[in-house]
């Protein structure tokens, strides 16, 4: 008999054999979950915890899924907004985007504003929280100054920074002018347009992460920083080996909201290409942007959810490389 042959039955009770494990764990799994909130009578708090969230719940699926489930239904077909009839097109749409010059103008922008915001607002964000952690007179007034841009509404932040941008009454020029450096076409030169966009949604971000950070260094016991000053520990040590793997939960948070917003970046870069003194359109174009351009103005609504669908996939993808990024560190320090 040949050894193919020979292994065949091993291979089918090693399978076997994992398949009962699996069912011994589901079971025990069951047996746990009805000990815990069954003959506990906990299920009366579990039936008014989800009764409680069944409004939201609904109100999530209406508003998100819904839509995203239409916008994948809508991108296998060709429909106009002003056209009542829509023909089936299979994958024509996304085959059409690898061949838009526009798309991939917007793709390649999308893909170095993200991360240019992701990795600075991170890297400005955690040592500023460090240093508000420590208890200070003026470190809520300087916790309020870094939160104030985070509450204020996107559209006036953006029309305000249109202004400092300006090349001729511009607030950062004036500054440049004092120090005797020559003005920056900050919006209007196509090589600095989108660097210029990076910079002001840093600014818009940095309070957000900021304050997760500092939840998170708030909620460290001090107990393992006492222990470790005792051991002789310096201030880096203490961070490289206490504070930054005890942040790494906040840390995963911060970087994976932070690049669910930069991909979906709009309404500053909508603002900053309008009127006189505005970014050109073509330097600043991102994936959202173009999304809006076919959706609305060229009422392309088929294409624009195939669109969107892809920045959706890309999305999530960049969210699932970062969990399990984040999960394979966890185990080697684990193990």
């Amino acid at each position: 008999m040949s050894a193919p042959m020979q292994d065949a039955p091993n291979s089918i009770a090693i399978a076997e054999g994992r398949q009962r494990d699996l069912h011994a764990r589901l079971r025990r799994a069951y047996l746990a979950w009805v000990d815990m909130y069954v003959s506990r009578g906990q299920w009366r708090v579990m039936t008014f915890c989800y009764l409680a969230l069944l409004p939201v719940l609904v109100l999530f699926g209406y508003v998100r899924v819904l839509p995203t489930i239409n916008a994948f239904i809508l991108s296998v077909y060709k429909w106009e907004l002003i056209d009542p009839i829509r023909p089936f097109v299979g994958l024509d749409n996304y085959w059409g985007l690898l061949e838009d010059e526009n798309f991939l103008l917007a793709l390649k922008n999308t893909l170095i504003f993200s991360p240019s915001v992701v990795v600075a607002s991170t890297l400005l964000s955690l040592p500023l929280a460090l240093f508000l952690a420590r208890k200070g007179k003026l470190s809520v007034v300087y916790q309020t100054i870094y939160f104030l841009p985070v509450i204020t509404p996107l559209v006036p932040v953006s029309i305000a920074w249109k202004w400092i941008y300006d090349y001729n009454y511009g607030l950062l020029n004036y500054g440049l002018s004092l120090v005797g450096l020559p003005a920056v076409a900050w919006l209007t030169d196509a090589d600095i347009a989108l660097w210029a966009l990076v910079i002001m949604s840093v600014w818009k971000h940095l309070g957000q992460n900021l304050v997760f950070f500092l939840v998170g260094i708030r909620n460290i016991p001090s107990v393992y920083l006492e222990a470790a000053m005792i051991d002789g520990a310096d201030a880096w040590q203490q961070f490289r080996y206490i504070t930054l793997p005890l942040l790494r939960p906040i840390l995963l948070f911060v970087v994976v909201t932070s690049t669910i917003n930069a991909f979906t970046v709009f309404t500053q870069v909508y603002v900053m290409t309008l009127g006189s003194q505005a970014a050109p359109g073509q330097a600043v174009r991102v994936i959202a942007l173009d999304i809006y351009y076919n959706a609305f103005q060229y009422l392309h609504m088929g294409y624009a959810s195939a669109e969107s669908v892809l920045l959706f996939i890309m999305v999530l993808a960049f969210t699932i490389i970062q969990f399990r990024l984040a999960r394979s560190q966890k185990e080697g320090l684990d193990g």
